[in-house]
């Protein structure tokens, strides 16, 4: 699956077969359900989920949170929109 197809299929009601945890969480945050993607990606312990789930936490406004996740995450809260961060994680968990 590449970017394009991950993000057409946010137009579906349940989100494609066979994607890793974190594009199902990124794909539950885009349909506006925050709780499922935080609950997805909460207890998965690498770098990346770490990064998924700084970026919930600053979208969520709580930047302390967040900044600790980014620490865990091996990176610096980003000066970028919401959307921008969401599109470069997208990106980059295709990777």
């Amino acid at each position: 699956m590449d970017a394009e197809s991950f993000v057409t299929s946010l137009d579906t009601d349940t989100p494609p077969k066979d994607i890793s945890v974190y594009l199902l969480a990124l794909w539950y945050d885009a349909k506006e359900d925050w709780d499922q993607s935080h609950t997805t990606i909460q207890d998965v312990d690498t770098k990346n989920a770490a990064w998924i789930h700084a970026y919930l936490h600053r979208k969520e406004g709580d930047t302390f949170n967040a900044d600790y996740w980014y620490r865990r995450a091996g990176k610096k809260r980003p000066d970028v929109t919401i959307k921008e961060e969401w599109n470069n994680l997208v990106t980059a968990m295709m990777d």
